[in-house]
């Protein structure tokens, strides 16, 4: 396990999502990425919660959104700090591990499963 401060993990997960490409990061909307301390679910680094843009239609956050009511609340990506921490050796590997939980989490916003992202290594 690889303790590291808060601080320093907001760093870490702030330079993942910088390094997205810009083919992506530049499209994220309506999406808020926090830091929580931990995830009951044992092993759980990182998770996505919204509705990705592949499923999203015409509609989606109108007015007349009978989910939304007009009032999309953002997508949420959270990320799991002692989680992550207790999965990693080293500051260098959970550097790496960041990366890797991030690009996963954003790969969901745009509709991009676990099966795929496993196929592409980033499962």
């Amino acid at each position: 396990m690889v303790e590291v401060t808060p601080e320093r993990f907001e760093e870490l997960v702030a330079d993942a999502l910088d390094g997205l490409p810009p083919e992506l990061g530049g499209v994220l909307e309506n999406v808020v990425v926090v830091i929580a301390e931990r995830s009951r679910q044992r092993g759980l680094l990182g998770l996505y919660e919204g509705v990705p843009l592949i499923a999203r239609d015409g509609g989606y956050g109108a007015a007349g959104d009978p989910v939304a009511g007009g009032l999309t609340m953002p997508d949420r990506i959270t990320i799991y700090r002692e989680n992550l921490c207790a999965a990693c050796a080293d500051e260098q590997e959970l550097v790496e591990q960041v990366r890797i939980t991030v690009v996963h989490e954003v790969a969901h916003h745009f509709g991009i499963d676990d099966a795929r992202l496993h196929a592409l290594g980033w499962g």
